[in-house]
């Protein structure tokens, strides 16, 4: 039994040791991967974003045009608003100080989708990017192992001169620059690189336009004037919202004082359309015209394998076509009923022919996801209230595709029932639309005294199309009117910020979900299909 018992026990301190330092890299290895998921990771940068925005909105100082200074709660909508690029409103804009302004901007820029798609872009480049250099190292490696193993075995004589040797080594240079990762990854930090000049030229330019034309137009001035916004803060502030299609304006009534001023509101709608709904368009025009002046290879090789970059918002060039013909079809629809509707409507009056027809094409880009207003929607009639809810619902890259569409999509599920069996908490999931109920019904439930008390404001219709704008990270609203109340008994004050303004905590607080769940939509958007209605 002695001659057994020969290998030494380790102490118990040391196993202890040994399975407690196994548990924190298991611990590790799970948080790693916990993390690094995109869901995970999109939902702590949005709510440490918003927080953060929070507490700087909270130390600063409010504007000195009002006495009134918002509720905490209030601050945090905003922030969350902001980052989320919502512009739902519980407050007015002019309470906010110069310094809040610039603390907004700054949000709307980090939760725009454009930029958080370049941060995507880097996170994705750094995570292939050790691998990257890690298969240089290897390939060089061999490549100089097998040129000496060929010259030990005399396949490679002296006789060689170094010219002919170097080829060898060249060759497997150019063989292991056709490898995909490298290509992939060389695509990738371009791809960044050109989303970044995207971003710069877009907002400098824009805010140059916007500030040359505040200074220009003594209309436009004397309007920030007598608000007391500085003409810099007004320009940066509302290029960055516009691009980003966030939709907040830093005067109380958005874009309805500046529903004169044609020339501001068609600088603004390219902004709109190139920040959201045809991103994907210009985006791949950009990276064609660079590849014919450059005759760079990363830009061709885009072109060509645009779905193994992992980016989605590279789209092919046939996608790219029907997704403009989209968007334009959409605006011009939107228009004729908008016209057709409004045209003669308290709404417009004041504009002669030319500003009703420009403030109409203002008012219908901004329904597919931008937020700013020209008209005051509360006074605009149901039918076209309704076709706002439809256009703020579609996701922004909705395409119109009868030939190929329905096949791919086929294709796609058929696959997917092949290759993986459907677990049962995926089989539960709901579609976006159910989950859109199911909000409504919570605020009519946390609101239901206030629907009974004041039905002109707070109907149904207007409850669906806030929670509809939230989760379309839109932020139109109907507004609260005092003229609207059935009981005119208490004080009523109009002020300029949604009708979510009016809504109790709880409410307020359902809908900041909503923005969050519209913000993220885009890892649910192909949930529910196990629902069958039939």
């Amino acid at each position: 039994m002695e001659s057994i018992s020969c290998i030494p026990k380790l102490p118990s301190y040391y196993l202890r040791q040994s399975s407690c330092r196994g548990l924190i890299c298991s611990l590790f290895r799970f948080l790693l991967i916990f993390l690094f998921n995109p869901f995970i990771f999109e939902l702590g940068y949005f709510l440490m974003i918003s927080f953060l925005g929070y507490l700087a909105l909270m130390v600063t100082k409010p504007g000195t045009r009002t006495s009134f200074r918002p509720k905490d709660f209030d601050l945090f909508f905003t922030s969350v608003s902001s980052a989320t690029v919502s512009s739902m409103s519980t407050v007015e804009m002019e309470v906010f100080s110069n310094t809040q302004l610039i603390i907004m901007t700054i949000l709307m820029l980090l939760g725009g989708e454009i930029f958080t798609s370049m941060l995507g872009l880097h996170i994705a480049k750094s995570k292939i990017a050790k691998f990257h250099d890690n298969k240089v190292d290897v390939e060089l490696n061999s490549s100089n192992n097998n040129f000496s193993d060929r010259i030990e075995l005399g396949v490679v004589t002296l006789s060689q001169s170094e010219s002919e040797q170097k080829p060898n080594i060249h060759n497997g240079l150019k063989t292991f620059e056709k490898n995909s990762s490298t290509i992939k990854y060389k695509c990738i930090k371009c791809l960044a690189y050109v989303v970044l000049g995207y971003l710069l030229v877009v907002h400098i330019g824009g805010s140059t336009l916007i500030s040359l034309y505040i200074i220009l137009v003594p209309s436009a001035r004397r309007v920030l004037k007598s608000k007391g916004i500085e003409i810099q803060t007004f320009a940066v502030f509302t290029t960055v919202s516009t691009f980003a299609n966030c939709g907040f304006v830093p005067t109380n009534e958005n874009m309805i004082v500046f529903k004169n001023n044609s020339g501001l509101l068609l600088l603004l709608i390219p902004l709109l359309l190139i920040g959201n709904t045809l991103y994907p368009v210009i985006l791949r025009f950009t990276i064609w015209c660079l590849e014919k002046i450059t005759r760079r290879m990363e830009f061709s090789y885009m072109l060509k394998h645009y779905n193994e970059l992992g980016y989605s918002h590279m789209l092919s060039g046939l996608h790219s076509v029907l997704l403009l013909v989209t968007v334009l079809g959409f605006i011009a629809v939107q228009l004729i009923l908008f016209c057709a509707m409004e045209w003669k409507s308290e709404a417009m009056d004041g504009l002669s022919g030319y500003q009703k027809f420009v403030a109409s094409l203002f008012q219908t880009v901004n329904s597919r996801h931008a937020g700013e207003m020209v008209v005051d929607l509360s006074i605009i009639s149901p039918a076209i209230l309704v076709l706002f809810v439809l256009m703020m619902y579609l996701p922004p890259y909705t395409t119109f595709d009868p030939a190929i569409g329905g096949c791919q999509e086929g294709d796609a599920s058929e696959k997917q029932v092949g290759n993986r069996r459907k677990t049962l908490v995926e089989s539960l999931i709901f579609s976006q639309l159910s989950y859109l109920t199911i909000f409504v019904i919570l605020i009519c439930i946390t609101e239901r005294q206030k629907m009974k008390e004041d039905p002109l404001n707070f109907n149904v219709l207007n409850v669906v199309t806030e929670v509809v704008s939230a989760y379309g990270n839109v932020g139109f609203s109907t507004g609260y009117s005092c003229k609207r109340r059935l009981n005119s008994e208490g004080d009523c004050k109009d002020a300029w910020y949604g009708l979510v303004g009016r809504f109790s905590t709880e409410g307020k607080f359902i809908l900041i979900l909503v923005m969050f769940f519209g913000r993220l939509k885009k890892f649910s958007m192909k949930q529910g299909k196990a629902w069958k209605l039939s």
